[in-house]
């Protein structure tokens, strides 16, 4: 458990990911995993980029802290992402073993954190980060907001072929 000072710190960082994102036409969704004050692995979404599904800022994040540490233990980190986690990700985070979760933005539609399901609460699940969500929400959900705007505006223009 971080402390808030460094939350903010930490949240603020994935949000630079998630900007970076933003600036290449890809969801803004930004990911960092801390361990131990030292953030080992940074990533954003890359879905479009690489014209692959799995290429969640998570996953990502979490694949290059494996490939940093050498391992697919993550136990005693830290994941900060911009958005609560999907399915997916949230199997990646409990299948790698990551202490805790921060996220900023609720996410109605896909959430398996808090919003549509809960993973992380499955008892029978052999691990249990702690999450908590709704950090730096309004900035979080503010990048989600004004990218799909955008992406409406280029969509009805015919400038967006995706």
């Amino acid at each position: 458990m971080q402390d808030q000072q460094a939350v903010d710190y930490y949240m603020h960082e994935a949000i630079v990911e998630a900007k970076k994102a933003a600036a290449v036409d890809e969801v803004p969704i930004g990911a960092i995993v801390v361990d131990h004050g030292t953030i080992v692995a940074r990533s954003f979404n890359h879905r479009e980029l690489s014209q692959n599904a799995l290429a969640h800022a998570e996953i990502l994040a979490i694949n290059a802290a494996c490939q940093a540490k050498h391992s697919w233990r993550l136990s005693g980190m830290d994941l900060f992402v911009t958005l609560e986690p999907c399915l997916m990700c949230a199997g990646a985070i409990i299948n790698s073993r990551l202490d805790s979760v921060y996220y900023g933005a609720f996410d109605p539609k896909a959430g398996a954190a808090f919003s549509v399901t809960d993973v992380f609460a499955l008892r029978p699940l052999n691990h249990h980060p702690q999450v908590i969500g709704g950090i730096e929400s309004d900035v979080c959900g503010q990048l989600l907001t004004d990218f799909f705007r955008k992406i409406r505006r280029q969509r009805q223009a015919g400038k967006r072929p995706h």
